[in-house]
This record gives C-alpha cells, sequence and structure tokens, in this order.
C-alpha cells in the first residue's frame, strides 16, 4: 500500500520549462524528443503537462545520447518497456549488449587518448629543450 506522499509524488507534473531546468535540456530538446514520438505528454489547454512516465523516458533517452547511443537505439530499448516482466528482461538484455559496445569503444578511445597525450608531451618538451637551446 503506498503512502499518501508517494501517490502524490506519482501525480506530480511538470511544465516543458520545469522539465527541462530539471534535466538540464532546452525545451526546445524535450519538443524535438516528443516531435519524434518518444514522450508524450499531455495538454493542459496549450501547455504540455509531463508525468513521472514522461520524465524517466527522458531521463533514459538523456542517458542513452550520453553513452554515445544513437537515436534509433534509444528508441528500440525505450519502447521495448510495457511493464510486463519478459519486455523488461528483453530491454536490460539489449541495454547491456549496447553497453558492452559502448564499453569497448571507449576503452579504445580512452587508449587512443593516452597515447596522443603521451605524443603531444614528448612534441612539447621538444620545443621547450629546443627553445632553451636557442636562448
Amino acid at each position: 500500500m503506498t503512502s499518501a506522499t508517494e501517490a502524490s509524488r506519482a501525480d506530480q507534473t511538470w511544465t516543458v520549462g520545469e522539465l527541462a531546468d530539471e534535466l538540464g535540456v532546452t525545451t526546445r530538446t524535450l519538443r524535438f524528443y516528443e516531435a519524434e514520438g518518444l514522450i508524450t505528454p499531455s495538454r493542459a489547454g496549450s501547455a504540455r503537462v509531463y508525468d513521472h512516465r514522461d520524465r524517466a523516458r527522458l531521463r533514459l533517452i538523456l542517458r542513452g545520447k550520453r553513452f554515445g547511443m544513437s537515436l534509433s537505439e534509444i528508441r528500440e530499448i525505450v519502447d521495448m518497456y510495457d511493464g510486463a516482466a519478459s519486455s523488461e528482461r528483453r530491454q536490460l538484455e539489449t541495454l547491456l549488449s549496447r553497453l558492452d559496445e559502448i564499453t569497448v569503444d571507449l576503452t579504445a578511445r580512452q587508449r587512443d587518448l593516452k597515447r596522443t597525450m603521451s605524443e603531444v608531451g614528448e612534441v612539447a618538451q621538444q620545443c621547450r629543450d629546443r627553445l632553451a637551446q636557442l636562448s
């Protein structure tokens, strides 16, 4: 059984500006995801009203973008969830597979960045040494 506080939180809604501010994105970003069909806020007159489902989906979308996932990959994962345990399992397996790919890619990029940083340091030191010789 849920408490009155939990029930009131579940009923909480956000305006486009409130949710954009909370998530650190622009209102244009939220409208874009709505146009793409990833979120479906209700309307109160001409104003968009976002509920907990929209907020949760947006958090997942933004996390996917931070991880470098394409919009179609994010859509596939977010759209899989319908509340059934079987779909949650499929969603998690798909996400885990993609996260494994992202980890491999980021590890390779990290290795490349370390190599580049080392080269930059070496060239900078060579420049400093040469400047010292010229002084």
